[in-house]
């Protein structure tokens, strides 16, 4: 073999490649997903029977102030991550099946 080949180590990886935007994307969901309440937030909505909760349920559960729930869940609406639906004087979360199933797939 002459020293001007090269040897290829490995194939390049093509498969389950994200684009550039898509990674900013996922990024920025991920930021969202890394303060530990709104992380907690999410689990708890996933965990109910009907995947909603109300914003007073989840003051009590999670020990923090009304205002700062509210501010965690409004984050996580403005993200994609959550619906939420005005019900009389209380607002309803709802998770987002696909986006959950988008974050999944990308680390899968």
């Amino acid at each position: 073999m002459n020293s001007n080949q090269s040897i290829a180590c490995c194939p390049p990886l093509l498969e389950g490649r994200l684009t550039s935007n898509d990674a900013s994307y996922l990024a920025s969901i991920f930021r969202v997903l890394g303060e530990p309440a709104r992380l907690q937030i999410l689990s708890l909505i996933a965990a109910q029977p009907n995947q909603e909760v109300c914003t007073c349920e989840l003051v009590e559960t999670l020990g923090l102030a009304q205002p700062t729930v509210s501010h965690h869940l409004k984050v996580s609406y403005e993200a994609g991550l959550l619906n939420k639906e005005r019900r009389g004087t209380w607002i309803y979360y709802r998770i987002l099946p696909e986006k959950l199933a988008m974050l999944r797939d990308a680390l899968a």
